[in-house]
């Protein structure tokens, strides 16, 4: 079988091995839908933490059941699932509070080990989501939305509470519509004005805010003087990291959902004053992956997944994703076509 492995920062390399048997407690899952995401951008850049090559990478999956055992799940074959690509050990301290998603030893599909840029994959049946009643886009979307979800999750974000969102990529956009299910007020941020309106038209953002000198004023006068009463980081840019605070009201909380590979700098005096609830959000639960197939029909599926290509022909179009005047969403490899 064929599968595309980035062999170094900058390298993709189109192989052929043998099709995976699965162990016990596995399942044999034929791959339809790879997302692209801020994950494999920065991988194949040379910028992403916790990373080594070479590396199949993949994470935002749509799949096929192909062989399976007996499994608690009812799981058969032919059987359309999303792929939770959090590999968890169950038994460390994360895992027994039900925080699997920051397992002491996660292994996360595509980042610390092969992904599913490959047309078959041998996978724990306890990581497979039934999701028949979904197209293999909406499928392969749900992960990144997950994301979202667990973030405005930690921040126990409630109806008629105002945040900020800062990054209109693939994770902004999802934080901003599933924020506005849970009937929360949303402003983004960004310095790319053609994303800005993308949220207005699709996402239904009432308030946009390019980044800029005046941006916290801007905020302060949609709010009436308050600011935000959570702001979240989907960039993992450094200095919009450390800028994030400055949005949020005082006693408001900060989701760092963007992940930095180096040290972050906060000013104390501004984080006490504001009594700051500073907090990390790292991937998603069970929990979060059925909040978001529960409310995927109020997502722009359609708008959101801009960019779609076959699997043989992706190697040649990856370099254009990197490229923000393609104007790059959410691209996605299609193993059918």
């Amino acid at each position: 079988m064929k599968y595309i492995v980035c062999e170094e920062p900058n390298k993709f390399a189109l192989k052929e091995k043998e099709i995976p048997v699965k162990e016990d407690n596995q399942a044999l899952v034929k791959i339809h839908r790879v997302g692209i995401c801020g994950t494999d951008l920065h991988a194949y850049a040379g910028n992403q933490a916790f990373f080594t090559y070479p590396r199949i990478l993949g994470h935002e999956l749509a799949g096929e059941i192909l062989e399976i055992g007996a499994n608690p799940k009812n799981l058969k074959v032919g059987d359309n699932v999303i792929v939770m690509p959090y590999v968890s050990c169950g038994t460390c301290v994360a895992c027994r509070q039900g925080k699997s998603n920051c397992c002491t030893n996660i292994r996360v599909l595509g980042v610390h080990t092969d992904g599913g840029m490959q047309e078959k994959v041998a996978i724990r049946t306890d990581l497979l989501i039934l999701a028949n009643h979904l197209s293999y886009e909406e499928m392969a979307i749900v992960e990144p939305l997950a994301i979202g979800a667990h973030a405005l999750r930690r921040a126990n974000v409630l109806k008629g509470e105002t945040i900020v969102v800062i990054g209109c990529g693939p994770i902004g956009i999802g934080l901003m519509k599933l924020a506005q299910i849970k009937g929360a007020e949303v402003i983004a941020l960004d310095v790319d004005e053609a994303r800005l309106e993308f949220v207005k038209n699709e996402i239904g953002v009432k308030h946009t805010v390019k980044v800029s000198e005046t941006a916290v004023e801007e905020i302060s006068k949609i709010t009436n003087g308050d600011l935000a009463a959570a702001v979240f980081d989907a960039t993992g840019n450094k200095r919009a990291l450390e800028g994030g605070i400055s949005y949020m009201s005082h006693g408001g909380r900060y989701v760092l959902v963007g992940l930095s590979k180096g040290e972050l700098t906060f000013s104390h005096p501004a984080i006490h004053a504001k009594e700051s609830t500073i907090m990390c959000s790292r991937n998603a639960t069970l929990e979060d992956f059925d909040f978001v197939i529960d409310n995927l029909d109020a997502f722009p599926t359609k708008a959101f997944v801009t960019h779609q290509v076959s699997f043989t022909d992706m190697i040649t179009n990856f370099d254009s994703w990197l490229d923000p005047k393609t104007k790059v969403i959410k691209a996605m490899v299609n193993f059918n076509s």
